[in-house]
């Protein structure tokens, strides 16, 4: 594949998540993560395995995050350093809208980073972080 085939791959991975998030799908926000994947939220929590990443999303998408929209604007042109020919790192803004707020919440800005490795063909996320997001030094 060339590095322009896997950019567009990598920014559709983050633009079907965006879609699964805003379609409340659970699975299908997990289904890009590898089975023994890293996750670490906006507050700090661990959660390890696709699985467990698929299960607390669909109880957030269920509860407390019904509802809610993803902004995926800036999915279309996010960082993206390949390490290897089969392994990148990815960095996107982005951010959550809850009951109706602006199109992301000022409070809910993300920055994310996600370690990224093609497996069986396909890009996996096999380690992602989200971290509030601050103003630029």
């Amino acid at each position: 594949m060339s590095k322009t085939a896997d950019t567009e791959a990598l920014k559709q991975v983050l633009i079907d998540m965006a879609k699964a998030w805003n379609a409340g799908d659970g699975a299908g926000y997990a289904a890009p993560f590898l089975d023994d994947a890293t996750y670490i939220s906006y507050d700090g929590q661990l959660a390890e395995g696709r699985q467990v990443i698929q299960d607390v999303h669909q109880m957030l998408f269920d509860g407390p995050l019904k509802g809610s929209r993803m902004d995926d604007s800036n999915h279309q042109e996010p960082r993206i350093r390949f390490l290897t020919d089969d392994s990148a790192v990815v960095i996107s803004i982005g951010g959550v809208s809850i009951d109706g707020g602006e199109p992301t919440d000022a409070d809910r800005a993300s920055i994310i980073t996600l370690t990224t490795v093609r497996k069986d063909g396909a890009w996996r996320i096999a380690s992602f972080q989200n971290t509030r997001q601050q103003p630029q030094y």
